[in-house]
This record gives C-alpha cells, sequence and structure tokens, in this order.
C-alpha cells in the first residue's frame, strides 16, 4: 500500500483504512506499507519486488506511469478496475490501456495497441473465467515482439516499426497461428 501519510493527511486516512480492511477481510495476504516517493524508487530500482500496488489515484497515475518505462512505453501496459464481487461471484469490472484513449494521437496510427490488446486479455480471465484464451491472446503478443515488430513507442534498432493497424494485425495473424 502506498501512500504519503508524512505529509498528507490522507495518507494518513488512507494507511488506517488500508490496515484495518488488511486486518478485518484480507488477513491472509500479506500487506507492506511503503511511502509513495519510496515506491517510486523502489519501481526503478527492482521492480520485480512488486506484485500487486494498492494506492489512490494520484499516486496510481504517476506510478503507473512510471512502471510502464520499465517496459518500454506507456502502451504496454493494461488495467483492470475491478469491483466487489456479487454473491454469484461476478463483479463490475472496467479494462483498458493504463495510458486511457490517447487522444493526442488518435486516428494517426500511431498508438500501440498492445495495452488494449492486453487489457482484453485480462477481461477474458477476470471476468469470463477464460484464463486458457487469456494465454492464447498474451502468448501471441509475445510472439509478435519476440519477432522484433514494434511501434514507434517501442521501437529498436534492427526491428521492424509498425503502426497500429499494422501490430494489431500481426498480433491476430499470431494467435491465428497459435489456435
Amino acid at each position: 500500500s502506498a501512500e504519503k501519510r508524512n505529509v498528507m493527511k490522507t495518507g494518513v486516512l488512507w494507511h488506517e483504512v488500508v490496515t484495518q480492511v488488511h486486518k478485518d477481510r484480507y488477513a491472509d495476504v500479506t500487506l507492506e506499507h511503503i511511502l509513495a516517493d519510496n515506491c517510486a524508487m523502489q519501481l526503478v530500482r527492482a521492480p520485480k519486488q512488486f506484485d500487486v500496488i494498492v494506492t489512490d489515484n494520484l499516486f496510481g497515475d504517476v506510478l503507473s506511469d512510471e512502471a510502464a518505462m520499465a517496459t518500454g512505453s506507456l502502451g504496454m501496459l493494461p488495467s483492470a478496475s475491478l469491483g466487489a464481487a456479487d454473491e454469484s461471484g461476478k463483479r463490475p469490472a472496467m479494462y483498458e490501456p493504463v495510458h486511457g484513449s490517447a487522444p493526442d494521437i488518435a486516428g494517426q496510427n500511431k498508438a500501440n495497441p498492445i495495452a488494449t490488446i492486453a487489457s482484453f486479455a485480462m477481461c477474458l480471465r477476470y471476468s469470463f473465467d477464460q484464463g486458457a484464451l487469456a494465454d492464447q491472446v498474451e502468448k501471441a503478443i509475445a510472439d509478435v515482439l519476440d519477432q522484433g515488430i514494434r511501434t514507434g513507442d517501442i521501437a529498436q534498432e534492427g526491428c521492424k516499426t509498425v503502426g497500429t493497424r499494422e501490430m494489431g494485425d500481426a498480433v491476430i495473424a499470431s494467435l491465428n497461428r497459435g489456435s
């Protein structure tokens, strides 16, 4: 749980509520508190130490943008906002790329569609209980990247740089080959 309880009253409240909710409902889950600025540093230093980071929207925006650079781009990160499950086990959910809709490059064939496609894989996994299909989608993404195909935001020397449509087509083609 990341917050700034040392300088923000909202951080104090966040710390108290997370601690109480953990104690009351999730005692079987390991909880560690970290100041948000230290969390940012730790994300750069050793990102694999984190499994899940729980934080408010402000720090979530900052930390997710920073974490995105570990993958090379915001265009690589899916996200999910999952509500509480009802008595049938269903939960409201919203899936989207971390970067949102990227309106500054809309319609220019520049956006990296991988985060959108990976968000769909998360939807398959968490809302439709289709883990095997989600694995196939994620494998298709990995296969395309292994082939050296890149959008401009993650382009590297020696790789083939493509636009949004071509990247999406490449993932679909890889998915079709794998099925």
